[in-house]
């Protein structure tokens, strides 16, 4: 596909925030698109139909969309939030989203939804599927039952796959690069310059950069915990 092949090689940037954050507003995430566009985005990875519909108004460039929701429960490694249903896949394909991103593991979904649904309901209607996975049974699984993408989203985030490494999965991206024939993304845990380019000479198809680049708080937080700030 086209939009596939408009990915390769690029930076994608997740600009999202959540509604009790003040980054939230319409108008705020609107320039938070258009600043990591000026400074050389590929494409945008933004929740829900707003965003979707913004940033599909501003650009000519993929965006990939997903929802989740308003709060991330404090369960969060143990369930499906992303994209869950073939109903959110719905709200996400007529605000316009090319790709739709959603969770790629094996566990239990809202309304007894099945992955094999979410990822024929979306090539039916002719976007990009992409599959947010956390270990490498659940990419194989995605890549058997016809992904188009696949993304190392929830490496870290999931049960499955708990981790305190504060580093992006190279070894998940590598393993899924030579043993699958689909594009690969990193994303996840993406701080420094050369985690980018470390990323593309294991094969990376693109690479997703979300709190480095658009969450002050997070940064903030991250330098004076790294005492950096005294």
């Amino acid at each position: 596909m086209d939009i596939i092949k408009r990915l390769k090689g690029k930076v994608i940037v997740s600009v999202q925030a959540m509604p009790n954050e003040p980054l939230y507003h319409e108008t705020c995430m609107s320039a938070m698109m258009k600043s990591v566009v000026k400074g050389g985005a590929g494409a945008l990875r933004v929740a829900g139909v707003r965003d979707v519909k913004c940033a599909k108004s501003l650009f000519d460039i993929p965006i990939i969309g997903i929802t989740k929701p308003d709060v991330i429960p404090k369960n969060y490694k143990e369930i499906v939030y992303i994209t869950p249903t073939v109903e959110d896949c719905i709200s996400l394909i007529n605000a316009g989203a090319d790709i739709i991103a959603f969770d790629g593991t094996s566990r239990n979904r809202p309304n007894n939804c099945k992955l094999e649904e979410i990822i024929k309901f979306i090539q039916l209607n002719k976007k990009v599927s992409m599959a947010d996975i956390s270990t490498y049974k659940e990419g194989v699984n995605c890549a058997n039952l016809g992904v188009d993408i696949l993304s190392t989203t929830l490496s870290g985030y999931t049960v499955e796959s708990d981790s305190q490494s504060e580093t992006p999965d190279f070894d998940l991206l590598e393993k899924l690069v030579k043993e699958t024939n689909i594009p690969v993304i990193l994303e996840g845990r993406i701080w420094e310059p050369d985690d980018v380019k470390r990323a593309f000479e294991l094969g990376a198809h693109a690479v997703v950069i979300g709190s480095a680049i658009t969450r002050p708080q997070l940064i903030t937080k991250r330098f004076i915990q790294k005492g950096v700030v005294v």
